[in-house]
């Protein structure tokens, strides 16, 4: 693997995971680490909105594989409770919650043995024994590619087969049809249309499709189901700033509010990063973070471009409880599936132009507070509690829509779906404070309005992703959902590492989660 040579003065742009991880790996190894983070507090898609007498997280709300949050505190020799002792990470039980149109629910458990009583009640026992073989087959999936294709970088394609071990792992992932496609490989193992979707939406997480998505990416399906979900007391925000906390603490430096304007170049390799404030922060090397079109407005050379993953439309707000505990569906994560399935995910991602709104949506909503009951908070004398709704939906080079126009309409109508669904009162008294459009992430500096970056079709994986080291610009290292391994909160941690042993920081394994039991 190719690494950067005599870089002691990192510059890392962005205190997202991804750059707060790549900060606590190089700090740990002795480097001088600066961050530059051009908001006025850290986190980037794990940060905050502030409300009327509440906080609400501003991205993502799924946290699975929290020990890569202990292995990159770890890495300044800090762990959770040294950092902040009220950062408590708990395992949800379930995961999710998810209602059908048909007025069925299933409550998805990592624990195999309430999973098959659960899919017994509802599905029956055959399939449930058909769910302990998927399962199995998820958990080989998640092993064969762990090491090889998630917690690796790639100096060429042929780093697959550059060894004896590389090609074992190459051979096993396609004995167990990892290069086919997900939708087919969980349609041959079971039946229920129901599970079907509970074991294929996470494919979205990686911008494509269940029936095009690679069966490589029954890993995310395998984090979610088996590894387990976890909920963080006060919101995934929390886990930022406790790691940009250590960071400081083992003598890091932070800047907020720093807008990155170029980069310096001398004899072809960068040694400084300039800021729009007129502050120059001198380097050997310098981690980018931000999406695409930021880093390479920073590059002196432009590159190919990408395909990106479909977007979201978020609404960010507040309920009363006295509305909220009246529905059915009372855990932290609700899945609410619409009727259609694979033409939802059609009209999300034709291309060019031709992209349309979800007909039939199928939507997260987010209710921290029923695991953190410390969010709940009062305004006018009655108790709320924070509420998202996210609704996936067309990127910007799918559907141009002129989303000034359309979110407040959409909102509504999203609202109205809902309120009919059963969610008693959402559409009057849901008070949406901060509403998320393929428009606000595009102005965040995001490739055609998507937060979910480029998508992940076979020649934007693993090797063929966007490397962390390119030669041409000598001392320019990448982190972050852009490049390798991908989206997601535990890639991009482990996307911080990959970039720290690019410039020279040794790898110390402290180990991983272990598949739970399958109950063969």
């Amino acid at each position: 693997m190719r690494t950067v040579s005599g870089a002691h003065r990192i510059v890392v742009v962005g205190a997202g995971l991804a750059g707060l991880s790549a900060a606590l790996h190089l700090r740990g190894s002795g480097k001088d680490v600066t961050v530059l983070e051009r908001d006025d507090a850290v986190g980037g898609r794990v940060g905050a909105y502030p409300g009327p007498g509440y906080e609400i997280d501003n991205g993502a709300t799924v946290l699975t594989m929290p020990e890569l949050i202990d292995d990159a505190l770890a890495a300044v020799g800090a762990d959770r409770l040294s950092v902040d002792p009220e950062l408590r990470i708990t395992r949800l039980s379930p995961a999710y919650h998810a209602r059908f149109a048909d007025g069925t629910s299933i409550d998805v458990h990592s624990d195999p043995a309430i999973m098959t009583a659960e899919i017994t009640r509802v599905c029956g026992p055959d399939e449930a024994k058909r769910y302990l073989r998927l399962r199995a087959w998820l958990a080989d999936i998640f092993d064969a590619e762990f090491d090889r294709f998630m917690d690796a970088s790639f100096d060429s394609p042929l780093d697959l087969v550059s060894s004896p071990a590389a090609l074992r792992d190459l051979a096993r992932l396609l004995r167990l049809g990892g290069f086919g496609r997900l939708g087919a490989q969980v349609d041959r193992r079971i039946t229920d249309p129901r599970l079907r979707r509970v074991f294929t939406f996470q494919a979205l997480y990686a911008g494509v499709a269940p029936a095009r998505a690679l069966a490589v990416y029954g890993a995310i399906a395998h984090m979610d189901t088996s590894l387990g979900v976890f909920s963080v007391d006060g919101g995934m925000r929390s886990v930022a700033r406790a790691m940009a906390g250590a960071l400081v603490a083992a003598g890091g430096r932070l800047e907020l509010g720093r807008t990155v304007s170029s980069l310096d170049f001398v004899g072809g390799r960068v040694d400084g990063v300039r800021t729009e404030d007129g502050q120059r922060f001198a380097c050997d090397a310098v981690v980018l973070t931000p999406d695409t079109p930021v880093v390479d407005g920073l590059l002196p050379h432009r590159r190919r471009r990408v395909l990106a993953a479909p977007s979201a439309v978020v609404l960010h707000g507040s309920i009363p409880t006295d509305v909220s505990r009246r529905w059915q569906a009372q855990h932290h994560h609700v899945i609410d599936f619409g009727a259609e399935w694979d033409r939802t995910f059609d009209e999300m991602t034709r291309p060019r132009g031709r992209g349309r709104l979800m007909s039939d949506p199928s939507l997260l909503l987010t209710r921290p507070a029923l695991s953190d009951p410390g969010q709940r908070f009062e305004r006018d004398g009655v108790e709320h509690e924070p509420l998202s709704v996210l609704a996936p939906c067309p990127n910007l080079d799918s559907a141009p829509f002129a989303w000034a126009q359309l979110a407040a309409p959409y909102r509504d109508e999203l609202l109205d779906v809902l309120d009919r669904r059963g969610y008693r009162g959402i559409a009057d008294r849901f008070r949406v404070d901060h509403l998320d459009t393929p428009a606000t992430w595009a102005a965040l500096g995001m490739q055609a309005g998507s937060p979910f970056s480029s998508a992940h079709i076979f020649r934007q994986t693993g090797p063929f992703r966007r490397r962390n080291l390119d030669p041409a610009v000598p001392g320019v290292v990448l982190a972050g959902s852009s490049t390798v391994p991908g989206v997601g909160v535990p890639t991009v941690l482990l996307s911080g590492r990959l970039a720290a042993e690019r410039l020279g920081v040794p790898r110390v394994r402290r180990g991983r989660a272990q598949t739970t039991p399958s109950l063969h």
